[in-house]
């Protein structure tokens, strides 16, 4: 048994992890999960500037993915419909109706000039073996933007999920300039549905937002939907709305939904029904108002999975970026050095006439060697040691090449070099405005593709027992005990929804608060029963078992819903109570000896309100014969 529970241990951890790094939860460098980076690379591979099938580029990314190929092309529609790095061509689906895509063999996709200017650069990539180590992949993508907060995402892992947001990219490049110049900016969610949202306990990404339909509102008998919250689709939204209008939750005539580009959804009213009355139950019975709960997990540089804030998030890409930024402009200052070492070899090789020396030579060794020696007469033009290799390349020059060779314009290409060159010791001496530049090109190239849809507003969430409609009639018959809406006989109360809550307090002083029932048996002799009102107070009289009569004033503010409890001690009788603390409680005494008083009266309003368990103040311990309220 240890050895299995051993294995069963260390193959548990593994398959948590796999999961977790591997397949669920987006990496905080490029903000993409590994098959969305494989997607994407696979596309940088196959990329021509011309649509490729998604079957074919399926096919391709199955060499990289170990996982088969049905969540390729889902994945790919997914990203494809965030309209950032994928341009897409057929029926990629509707975010808005929810219909799904066309087969993968009838779409095309390739990649964005966006996705191609800030994704890729294969030089200062690290790679790693696929899984069969036939091919190689990028570990992570040395994404210039803040993918992850961008995109968004979501992913259930073993004991850990992620539901990240998406944010408009004009904004977050904003935010990215703010934090490279040290001023303060927050981010908040942008959703492609458009909408309404309330970010107030958003929580810089680990709380929740409010998020609305849009309603056009401005026909007293017609509502149009005009943009749908996140997460929902016309389907579902209308859906909701039908459950409603069957539990008359919402009084809605027909609906007709004329959806095709952007959302219509066409409310029309009930008869005697007007517009500003149904407004509040959408919110409030329909999926026209959800709470969504955001948390933000990611895979961190230690390959770690961590729960970290949008602004910490933000703070890491913008270092990040200058340091793709940094490794580009290295590289490309040892590419122009490269350049000016090549250029300035064929220069001094063809104007100084060094290939002439060759032409007596009778072997490979004393050819390189006069090369040698007529370059090391001219060294100090020269930036760095001469190898075998730079040699080589000069004797491929061909004659044709020699004999049309232009100094001019090979000094002028070698003076653009080193312009260049010092553009570039430039730019790595101040990268982090190098950085702010770049950032700043993008926001005015691709900013104005990226407006943001959803309107930052402020709403409180509505109650669903505000907005319900009190048309329900609370009996109470005192023949049969049933109280309830349902109840055909006795005593009308009051009017009622099926979300309100009531307080019974029945004959022997216990109370408890519920639901309103449709019909329930409470007793065959009830106290009080009314909404919940904390503020209002109880007056209770009783005697105990000795004959003491009692006043009790308390107010019942604290409770668990459908909990018993008892505002009299066990045992005691005679219970009267009121809820007018005007009247005066009168109390008639039994004629004995030496009793004079047959008759006091107690104001009372005279006397303190105290707490619920309190037992009350006791008034007089001679027997009565009556007892009431004046």
């Amino acid at each position: 048994m240890a050895y299995v529970d051993a294995l069963y241990q260390r193959n548990f951890i593994e398959y948590a992890s796999y999961v977790i790094k591997d397949r669920a939860i987006p990496h905080i460098d490029d903000g993409l999960k590994p098959v969305q980076r494989r997607i994407l690379h696979s596309l940088w591979e196959m990329d021509d500037g011309k649509f490729h099938k998604v079957a074919n580029v399926v096919g391709n990314t199955m060499k990289l993915h170990p996982h088969g190929d049905q969540s390729i092309p889902s994945s790919l529609v997914v990203l494809a419909n965030r309209d950032l790095f994928i341009d897409k061509q057929g029926n990629f689906g509707n975010i808005y109706t929810g219909d799904d895509a066309a087969a993968a063999r009838y779409i095309e996709c390739r990649l964005t000039p966006l996705a191609r200017e800030v994704l890729f650069n294969p030089e200062i990539t690290q790679f790693q073996d696929s899984y069969d180590s036939r091919n190689r992949e990028p570990v992570v993508l040395p994404a210039k933007i803040p993918v992850l907060l961008a995109l968004g995402a979501e992913g259930i892992a073993v004991g850990m999920a992620t539901r990240i947001l998406p944010h408009n990219l004009a904004e977050l490049l904003e935010a990215e300039i703010a934090c490279l110049e040290g001023r303060p900016f927050q981010v908040y969610p942008d959703f492609l549905t458009g909408g309404q949202v309330d970010v107030s306990e958003y929580n810089d990404g680990n709380g929740k937002v409010l998020v609305r339909a849009t309603l056009d509102t401005s026909d007293p008998k017609r509502i149009v939907i005009r943009a749908i919250p996140y997460g929902t689709t016309t389907e579902s939204l209308i859906a909701s709305i039908e459950e409603a209008a069957r539990k008359g939750k919402v009084k809605v005539a027909s609906i007709s939904d004329f959806t095709a580009e952007n959302v219509e959804i066409e409310l029309k009213l009930a008869r005697g029904v007007y517009t500003q009355e149904v407004v509040d139950a959408l919110y409030a019975f329909t999926d026209c108002e959800l709470s969504i709960s955001a948390n933000l997990t990611l895979i961190n540089r230690d390959n770690r999975p961590q729960q970290m804030p949008a602004t910490e998030v933000l703070q890491h890409n913008a270092q990040r970026l200058v340091g793709v930024l940094e490794a580009e402009l290295r590289l490309e200052d040892q590419q122009l050095r490269d350049r000016l070492h090549a250029r300035t070899l064929e220069r001094i090789f063809i104007e100084e006439r060094i290939y002439q020396r060759i032409e007596d030579q009778n072997t490979a060794e004393k050819v390189i060697q006069a090369v040698r020696e007529g370059l090391a007469e001219h060294q100090a033009e020269i930036q760095r040691e001469v190898t075998n290799d730079d040699i080589e390349a000069l004797l491929k020059i061909p004659i044709r090449r020699i004999s049309l060779y232009d100094i001019e314009r090979a000094r002028r290409e070698m003076r653009e070099i080193e312009a260049r060159l010092n553009e570039v010791a430039a730019h790595l001496q101040a990268l982090v405005p190098y950085a702010v530049a770049f950032l700043q090109r993008l926001l005015a190239k691709y900013g104005p593709q990226f407006p943001r849809r959803s309107v930052l507003t402020s709403f409180r969430k509505v109650d669903v027992r505000e907005a319900a409609r009190r048309d329900l009639k609370l009996r109470y018959d005192r023949n049969t005990g049933y109280l309830g809406y349902e109840v055909a006989t006795g005593q009308p109360l009051f009017d009622v929804s099926q979300y309100d809550r009531v307080l019974v307090i029945r004959k022997d002083a216990t109370y408890s608060v519920i639901d309103v029932p449709d019909k329930l048996f409470i007793d065959k002799g009830m106290l009080h029963c009314g909404r919940v009102d904390k503020d209002l107070v109880f007056n209770l009289v009783w005697r105990d078992e000795e004959g003491a009569t009692y006043l009790k004033r308390c107010q019942i503010e604290q409770f668990i819903l459908n909990r018993q409890y008892a505002l009299v001690p066990e045992g005691a009788r005679g219970i009267r109570l009121t809820t007018d603390s005007e009247r005066k409680l009168v109390l008639k005494y039994k004629p004995k000896p030496r009793v004079r008083v047959l008759e006091e009266e107690f104001p009372l309003a005279e006397y303190p309100v105290r707490g619920a368990r309190t037992q009350g103040i006791r008034l007089s311990t001679k027997e009565t014969e009556n007892c009431r309220f004046a």
